[in-house]
């Protein structure tokens, strides 16, 4: 979700007589459920792959800061203000945590920052979209977050150790996410007329890409075999859609919001909500760059990294006095 059409340079899962002996052994270990650690030996696609996803999935939380970022000083409550606060400073530490697993594979912070600033890299199509009222910090905690934990959860049991581990402690931190961007819209739908009105006109606006948030659908997905079958992935995009669907729908119903969608059934032979048709062109027209706040948030991350050199220049002359006044002692 969070790294979005991720290449892993395969469109299909070759068949075991047709892997190297090495590679053969490598899939093994995945198949037995042993978690691969940095020092161990990995396929070179298996590597790149997880930078790709890694490093997305990090950019993702640090964009995702922003949407949010602008409403702390706007936020109706004291109360609201701090924990809106507390919520930006844990996505700013998923970043940290998800950076720190990707230079695990040999890939250097500056170079994931570097390509995330000139466009090479991308994030989650789903933080390109305008915050405009307080109901709309309401519904990326409760839909956005709300996705984030059905997709993250299984991140805990990826193949990958150092991700794995970070997965942990993100997803404990996500589902507190969640909790607060629901609350916001159950006192708002229990509010005024007028807080209703902001919460149905907020959710009517974030419905739509947060259903397309794990990515295409499976068939349009023709990488995600390869990262399942190494266990990067372990559930494919439909489902994963389908879990968050199953999990929503009651909750907009609860809170008495009429969801978007004139084609929503709930199918009673399956026992799950069915969708009407998802507007993939917009999807991929954002990916792309095309979205309503791509060039916004890309060029504020930018300005943010450029005002900031002067804290990471301190910071090495810390350290390199340091290292030099133990050097002489």
């Amino acid at each position: 979700m969070y790294a979005q059409l991720v290449d892993t340079g395969a469109k299909r899962v070759a068949a075991r007589e047709e892997l190297a002996p090495e590679d053969r052994a490598f899939q093994d270990r995945i198949d037995a459920g042993v978690k691969i650690e940095p020092k161990d030996p990995m396929p070179e696609a298996y590597r790149r792959t997880l930078i790709r996803q890694i490093s997305q999935h990090a950019h993702s939380e640090i964009v995702g800061m922003l949407p949010e970022g602008n409403w702390i000083t706007r936020a109706p409550t004291l109360k609201r203000k701090a924990i809106l606060l507390a919520k930006v400073q844990d996505e700013g530490g998923h970043g940290l945590y998800l950076y720190s697993a990707a230079e695990t594979l040999g890939v250097s912070r500056d170079q994931m920052i570097a390509d995330l600033h000139a466009g090479k890299a991308k994030y989650s199509s789903i933080f390109n979209y305008p915050t405009l009222t307080w109901a709309d910090v309401g519904c990326i905690g409760w839909l956005v977050d709300g996705a984030a934990i059905i997709n993250q959860i299984p991140l805990c049991r990826c193949s990958y150790g150092p991700y794995a581990r970070a997965m942990v402690r993100i997803c404990k931190e996500e589902s507190f996410h969640q909790r607060q961007g629901y609350d916001i819209m159950l006192a708002l739908c229990r509010g005024a007329p007028e807080q209703k009105a902001m919460a149905q006109e907020a959710f009517n606006r974030w419905w739509w890409p947060a259903l397309a948030m794990q990515g295409p659908p499976d068939k349009d997905s023709v990488h995600s075999a390869q990262s399942m079958a190494w266990r990067i992935k372990l559930f494919s995009n439909d489902e994963l859609r389908q879990k968050w669907l199953d999990q929503t729908v009651p909750q907009a119903q609860f809170l008495g919001l009429e969801v978007p969608d004139p084609a929503l059934r709930w199918n009673a032979e399956t026992g799950h909500w069915e969708h009407g048709p998802i507007d993939w062109e917009e999807f991929y027209r954002v990916i792309k760059g095309d979205g309503p706040c791509n060039r916004d948030r890309l060029r504020t991350r930018v300005k943010a990294w450029e005002d900031g050199a002067w804290v990471r220049e301190a910071a090495v002359a810390h350290a390199e006095k340091r290292a030099a006044r133990a050097k002489a002692a």
